[in-house]
């Protein structure tokens, strides 16, 4: 990367725009902004994660997950390739075949909550939707490396498949959603 933060407050954001890991300056409303926002959002909440006691099990694989998040907002900062590679996506995989596979099969959508560990990693797992949707607009108008968009959207899916396997080890029932029609 080519700029460290050396201090935290620097006073040239106070007119709206921030400095890019490139030296330039974006509005902090650049879609690219947003982008790296909710990376850095979703960051915050796979943290939270690695605090519960009911994840104690799933931490070395969030803070790998933490690293990568990281990784891809640097990416996008400098507007380079990521650095994402197939084995950091392999490594979210592996555990989520593996969790899914101790999982009742789905034959409805489930209301997201359960166990209050669980309901925590539903709301990341929609921020974690939430930067896709970010990516790919940003994608219309700035290069956005293709793995880092497979590992978000797999990312999700762990996340899903995490919040159930959490509620099973606690012993918290799913809650299908009840359709009206």
């Amino acid at each position: 990367m080519k700029k460290r933060i050396t201090k935290v407050t620097t006073k040239t954001g106070d007119g709206g725009t921030t400095g890019m890991a490139d030296g330039t300056r974006k509005i902090k409303s650049h879609n690219i902004i947003n982008a790296i926002g909710d990376i850095d959002e979703l960051n915050s909440w796979i943290g939270k994660l690695i605090s519960l006691e009911e994840t104690k099990t799933d931490r070395f694989i969030l803070h790998d997950i933490q690293h990568c998040l990281f990784a891809i907002g640097g990416s996008l900062s400098l507007g380079s390739e990521g650095d994402i590679s197939e084995d950091d996506i392999d490594a979210i995989e592996i555990p989520l075949n593996a969790y899914n596979s101790e999982l009742t099969e789905l034959t409805n959508f489930i209301l997201p909550g359960g166990h209050q560990s669980a309901a925590d990693i539903h709301i990341a797992r929609a921020v974690c939707r939430r930067c896709e949707r970010s990516m790919v607009k940003l994608k219309k108008s700035n290069a956005v490396d293709k793995r880092s968009l497979v590992y978000i959207n797999r990312l999700s899916d762990f996340l899903f498949v995490l919040a159930r396997k959490v509620n099973l080890r606690e012993g918290v029932k799913e809650i299908s959603w009840n359709q009206k029609n």
